[in-house]
């Protein structure tokens, strides 16, 4: 049974023998490395690596539905790269421009 289920995945058009499976894969890591910038402050985030982490997730999250086979895996990471690259480009935004305090007006 076991043995049938793993030959069954490993022949899947989306399986371990193609790029389907291992783009995916990698892009887990690129989407784990930004969740764990979320401690850094956000003067350190670059504004082009996180536009290019949203626009990526975006694109490939579409595309992943429109190929054949479709590709839950890389939608669901691609998903996840777009919304942590929205996050992380809305705290450097907030940092940036919103966060600047307002002029202190001195009492006689």
């Amino acid at each position: 049974m076991a043995t049938s289920k793993l030959q069954a995945l490993w022949n899947h058009p989306a399986g371990p023998k193609t790029i389907h499976f291992w783009a995916p894969t990698f892009k887990w890591g690129i989407s784990i490395a930004n969740i764990a910038d979320f401690q850094k402050p956000p003067e350190t985030l670059s504004y082009p690596q996180q536009i290019v982490i949203t626009g990526t997730g975006l694109v490939w999250s579409r595309y992943s539905t429109v190929i054949t086979p479709k590709n839950w895996n890389l939608f669901s990471v691609s998903l996840g790269m777009a919304v942590t690259g929205i996050y992380q480009l809305t705290r450097k935004i907030k940092h940036d421009y919103a966060s600047e305090a307002a002029p202190i007006i001195a009492k006689e």
